[in-house]
């Protein structure tokens, strides 16, 4: 009986121990969803079921951080486990993320991300939705960038993002800047070219006519392909690709969370026989806001109510054919979002298109824990633990050794990851997070550190400069649309604002060090902190130059011709 009880331990063990390894993992991914929207983080009204059922039969992150409050660096850090600033995705001019698909920039081919190691150990790899992380690099089909060029074996959905310009009738997100951008050269222009006229007409300047008409000529013709590109820019950006072929161009949104689930619920069914990954990444709840009939205005948020409860769902239809085929036991589940609500969102009707972040101040775009702390819940039954809440601070960089740990792929050693494996805390194994500091980056611009002490309770949070609002009482930018990240955008601060987000989660009310009395020796620590996470960078190709945002007309996919408006469904 010993020796049966034995073997039948040894048994037990190692199925254990195979469960626990090359599991199937789904990765969704909300677009500016707040935390404070979903009912298992505290929300009455909106009706999230299916993502609370995974808070239920998992682990539900209560401080779960992305690694930077824009879409572009944030994919970026998701997918290859470091801060966007170390493979150049972070900005150090005003845009911070790409806004066309003929622009150069990029994921560059050098970062390695988890769908890359992956698909070494035999995963199936797929990413359906919301890419955001480039195409192009020299032509219009090298596809450098691309998401077929980082590992995964099938794509479906957008290489750049979801625009109100995408969906006709729900304005611009260009025009007013473009038109603030413009009038002053375009005034600058006029008045010079008048000037020289009138000089060269009462003689007191020779100027070649045939140099005043090149001039002209250079400004009409620029002046022409601006407008151009602006008239036709829901045709040259918002399209549907499958792989590298462009399947609708431009996109239309009918039925389009259908589409993407469909896509999703069919990768699944292909591989239910070999390990796969999964990145859904889903448009909801990014403007242009959009749901369809059987959601649109049944929610008591409005539109963008509508396309919460869209979103769920979908990740429902995941849920259950992964139920269907047996499959639960068998895969990690993660939903997160990139970053918090975009609280300026607000429709030209006066309708609110902007998530709720609960009790946490500022929004997308901003630092303040609005803008970061997002949405981390985590299941696999048998394996993690069910209805438990982890106050630890963990990272959307997290997730890159976690899964590669589980699919038993090696960690690149040539190079710093900065995200840590999560099973362990998942577990109940440890307690405590391993990131002592996590470095919050506006662009490329250090603008705040999190500090939790090994032996405190204590979360500190050390801000080196912050976002003005406007209006100055708001919880926003709202006259600029997004928070910037320099100049007169931002107030400096000597010495740092610093708050304990373990007594102050809403962070209203700055220590001082008459109020906090360890106030120099925390910055003392952070500073120091900080030296040595700066030590750690080395220097990249910025991704998000002028040079790599810009349109360049030979880098632009049109699946017909030109000519023919770049049309086809």
């Amino acid at each position: 009986p010993l020796l049966l009880l034995i073997i039948c331990q040894y048994a037990i063990n190692s199925v254990k121990t195979h469960s626990a390894s090359n599991p199937n993992i789904i990765l969704l991914m909300a677009d500016d969803l707040g935390i404070g929207d979903l009912g298992c983080y505290g929300n009455k009204t909106l009706r999230t079921p299916n993502i609370d059922r995974l808070a239920e039969e998992g682990v539900t992150l209560t401080q779960h951080i992305a690694a930077a409050p824009l879409c572009t660096p944030s994919r970026a850090a998701f997918l290859t486990g470091r801060y966007p600033i170390r493979s150049g995705m972070a900005a150090f001019s005003r845009v911070g993320v790409f806004l066309f698909s003929a622009s150069s920039g990029g994921l560059p081919s050098e970062e390695i991300t988890f769908s890359n190691l992956l698909k070494q150990k035999g995963y199936a790899t797929a990413l359906i939705g919301k890419w955001h992380l480039g195409m192009n690099c020299e032509s219009s089909n090298d596809f450098c960038h691309h998401p077929l060029s980082h590992g995964f074996d099938y794509f479906y959905g957008l290489t750049v993002t979801n625009f109100r310009d995408c969906k006709p009738g729900q304005g611009s997100v260009f025009l007013k800047g473009v038109q603030k951008a413009l009038i002053i050269p375009i005034q600058i222009a006029g008045i010079t070219l008048v000037s020289l006229a009138i000089a060269r007409y009462i003689g007191l300047l020779n100027v070649p006519f045939q140099a005043f008409c090149y001039c002209l000529l250079i400004i009409t013709i620029s002046l022409v392909v601006l407008i151009f590109f602006f008239y036709h820019f829901r045709h040259l950006n918002c399209f549907l690709m499958r792989n590298h072929q462009i399947i609708q161009q431009p996109l239309s949104y009918e039925n389009l969370t259908q589409r993407l689930t469909k896509e999703a619920m069919q990768f699944i069914g292909r591989n239910t026989d070999a390990p796969f990954l999964l990145v859904l990444s889903y448009l909801h709840v990014h403007t242009a806001l959009y749901a369809s009939e059987n959601f649109r205005g049944k929610s008591k948020h409005g539109l963008y109510g509508d396309a919460v409860e869209e979103m769920d769902w979908s990740v429902g239809q995941v849920l259950d054919v992964l139920v269907k085929h047996n499959l639960s036991d068998k895969t990690l589940v993660y939903f997160t979002s990139d970053q918090g609500a975009h609280v300026e969102e607000i429709s030209s009707a006066g309708e609110v298109h902007g998530g709720y972040n609960g009790i946490y101040k500022g929004g997308k775009s901003t630092n303040w824990e609005g803008g970061i702390r997002v949405p981390g819940l985590l299941r696999w039954p048998g394996v993690i633990q069910a209805g438990a809440y982890i106050d630890e601070p963990t990272s959307n960089m997290d997730i890159f050794p976690t899964v590669v740990k589980l699919a038993e792929a090696q960690l690149p050693s040539d190079r710093i990851i900065d995200g840590h494996d999560l099973l362990p805390l998942l577990q109940g194994k440890v307690t405590r997070s391993k990131h002592e500091f996590l470095f919050h980056y506006c662009n490329a611009y250090l603008n705040a550190v999190r500090w939790h002490p090994g032996n405190s309770e204590s979360v500190w949070k050390v801000f080196f400069f912050t976002p003005n609002f406007s209006p100055e009482d708001s919880n926003g930018c709202y006259d600029s649309h997004v928070c910037f990240c320099h100049g007169g955008f931002i107030t400096q601060h000597d010495p740092p604002l610093l708050f304990d987000l373990s007594r102050d989660p809403e962070e209203k009310v700055p220590l001082t060090p008459e109020t906090e009395s360890r106030f120099y020796e925390i910055l003392r620590v952070v500073h120091q902190a900080v030296d040595n996470h700066t030590r750690s960078l080395q220097a990249v190709p910025n991704q998000l130059s002028w040079d790599n945002l810009l349109w360049k007309p030979w880098l632009q996919l049109c699946c017909s011709s030109v000519f023919q408006s770049c049309y086809c469904d």
